[in-house]
């Protein structure tokens, strides 16, 4: 299986209801496909330290903010690979940088502060720096599932649709079973448009048609503020 570990490209959200859910599946159904991966359940450990100060940031949107998780794509097993990824966004362009290493590897990682022999390179010494700078540790566990499309002739150009948005500050591990508090209303959709350059033409037609337009939504902000609503609750 091949892994992209860089990415730089323009990242918009929406907030779909099941209704412009189906309309927008059937509008680009004639420039674009399901990737090979079809329907993958994501599962991410987001990093923190004890002042939440990444989190904390990132809320105040200001015009640079990063974040560091360590992901997999499905339920790991201890020989499964997963991804530490550092991403970055500055004036509206997002960057992401990861690498991979097996799930146990990366849990000796946090454990001992020692990085794999085998990870070489600038990427892992930018996320040793960012824990090490931070003070970071496992904050939250967040999991969603997701079908993304790519485009037939701009393969750039994806869209991703993620449901069952589930967090949890608690058992923060990848193989756990995927329960916890639920970030959206049933039958609500995420959208992402992803892609390098200017949205094509035809895509900005579909999306003005039923008045979808951008909406800020962060996974990890809004578990976060959920959860100090919980802790301030005494629940």
């Amino acid at each position: 299986m091949a892994f992209t570990y860089i990415f730089k490209r323009v990242e918009k959200k929406y907030m779909l209801t099941q209704e412009q859910y189906e309309y927008l599946i059937k509008a680009i159904e004639p420039h674009m496909h399901i990737d090979q991966y079809g329907e993958t359940e994501i599962r991410n450990i987001y990093f923190d330290n004890s002042d939440d100060e990444l989190i904390e940031t990132s809320l105040a949107k200001p015009t640079y903010k990063e974040k560091l998780r360590l992901r997999s794509y499905g339920t790991p097993k201890a020989d499964s690979t997963v991804f530490f990824e550092i991403k970055k966004k500055y004036k509206g362009v997002v960057y992401k940088r990861r690498i991979s290493m097996k799930l146990s590897e990366a849990y000796d990682y946090i454990r001992t502060g020692e990085l794999p022999e085998h990870l070489v390179g600038n990427i892992p010494v930018e996320i040793d720096y960012m824990i090490r700078r931070y003070r970071l540790f496992p904050k939250a566990y967040i999991s969603y599932k997701r079908v993304a499309w790519a485009g037939d002739n701009n393969p750039d150009l994806r869209i991703t649709f993620d449901r069952d948005i589930t967090s949890r500050y608690d058992d923060v591990r990848l193989e756990s079973q995927a329960d916890g508090t639920k970030l959206l209303p049933e039958k609500t959709y995420l959208m992402e448009i992803k892609i390098p350059g200017s949205m094509p033409l035809w895509l900005a037609h579909v999306l003005s048609a039923k008045n979808i337009y951008p909406h800020s939504f962060s996974k990890f902000g809004t578990a976060h503020i959920q959860q100090k609503i919980k802790l301030a609750s005494g629940f």
